[in-house]
């Protein structure tokens, strides 16, 4: 099994790796998360030995490539989708962990500039979690720290993880980059010229769950 690996919050992120590498799996990175799980010992290669290509335009082309997405998207239950991942040399990819740039972060600070915000809009990163929320029936997508170690329990006790699980995995998964797009929209309109836009969508956060009610 392969799993592609590329995150901002670098949360739980080493006992993650070390559990996969446990259940036998083969670990690519980006260069950030290459180099962190580096330095904690845990063995990765960079996502450029799966593409033969290298990070470009500081950073901003790292993973938008077939030789991934093609790996994630192929559905295993369709026989062509197999051939044509065969044909040229792209070897499935089983697990997608990522989140994004802190974006919502770098706003909030009161010194942000405009330019400063534009970096922290992630496009790979967005790609990667919808493609493998799409195939979720064949792949195994992980935006928030939170769930990694109820996720590998759950692989460990039952040997798989559950096709409910990835399914609630991948509504996590589109939620997350609903509310990221959304954080991106609302911070680009100018409201004195689009008061009141003809879509909008309002990001909000649980703040505790009630015992009633």
């Amino acid at each position: 099994m392969r799993a592609i690996i590329s995150v901002a919050n670098r949360d739980g992120l080493v006992e993650l790796a070390q559990e996969l590498q446990n259940h036998g799996v083969s670990i690519f990175s980006t260069s950030g998360t290459l180099n962190a799980l580096k330095t904690a010992g845990v063995q990765a290669e960079a996502v450029s030995t799966l593409t033969h290509f290298p990070e470009i335009l500081g950073g901003r082309i790292k993973t938008l490539h077939p030789a991934i997405l093609g790996a994630i998207l192929a559905r295993r239950d369709i026989p062509g989708h197999i051939e044509e991942l065969k044909a040229h040399n792209i070897a499935p990819i089983d697990i997608v962990v990522v989140n994004l740039y802190p974006f919502a972060e770098t706003i909030a600070r009161p010194t942000s500039t405009l330019t400063e915000a534009q970096e922290q809009i992630d496009i790979g990163g967005v790609t990667l979690i919808r493609a493998a929320a799409k195939n979720f029936q064949d792949v195994i997508v992980l935006v928030r720290p939170q769930d990694y170690v109820p996720v590998m329990q759950e692989w460990s006790e039952l040997g798989e993880v559950s096709i409910e699980t990835r399914r609630r995995l991948a509504a996590i998964a589109f939620q997350h980059t609903a509310c990221y797009d959304t954080a991106i929209a609302e911070y680009l309109r100018i409201p004195a010229l689009d008061y009141f836009p003809e879509e909008l969508t309002l990001p909000l956060k649980r703040i505790q769950t009630l015992r009633y009610g």
